[in-house]
């Protein structure tokens, strides 16, 4: 699913959502009645946009396929398809560009293999200093106890 062309990269190895190119053949669509504002037309017209992805036609290398998974979280059904629900606006045209917008964009976070973290250990400055405050804090709270008038 990465392009070839160069240009639609960013710095770090980053894909542009718009240079992400999906097959119509990966694709399918139902339009249905949106819910919320516009009047008789939300009850007459099926503007609301549903965009079913066979993520497998995408063709996506495995470690891809695994972070889109975690993207989408409960989206995906358990046929291994990819339900993005788009009902922002109110004709279908602009629902049909936002489902396909959003889902650019979740490949696109996909390709983006998140950094190794890199154990560290505190210094013994650093460690030293912490003992001391606890010292400090612990002093603090010593000298809160009961009153003697003894």
């Amino acid at each position: 699913m990465k392009p070839d062309d160069p240009a639609a990269e960013l710095s770090g190895g980053q894909i542009r959502p718009e240079s992400v190119q999906i097959p119509e053949y990966a694709l399918s669509e139902a339009f249905l009645a949106a819910t919320g504002p516009g009047g008789q037309n939300v009850n007459k017209v099926a503007t609301a946009v549903q965009l079913r992805v066979d993520l497998f036609k995408l063709g996506l290398a495995p470690e891809v396929y695994e972070r889109l998974k975690t993207i989408a979280g409960s989206r995906i059904t358990g046929a291994g398809e990819l339900l993005i629900t788009a009902r922002r606006f109110r004709t279908q045209d602009s629902n049909r560009a936002d489902a396909r917008r959003r889902l650019a964009e979740m490949i696109a976070a996909a390709h983006i293999a998140p950094r190794k973290r890199k154990a560290t250990r505190p210094s013994r400055a650093a460690k030293a200093q912490r003992v001391d405050q606890k010292k400090q804090r612990s002093a603090v709270k010593r000298t809160r106890g009961k009153v003697d008038f003894d």
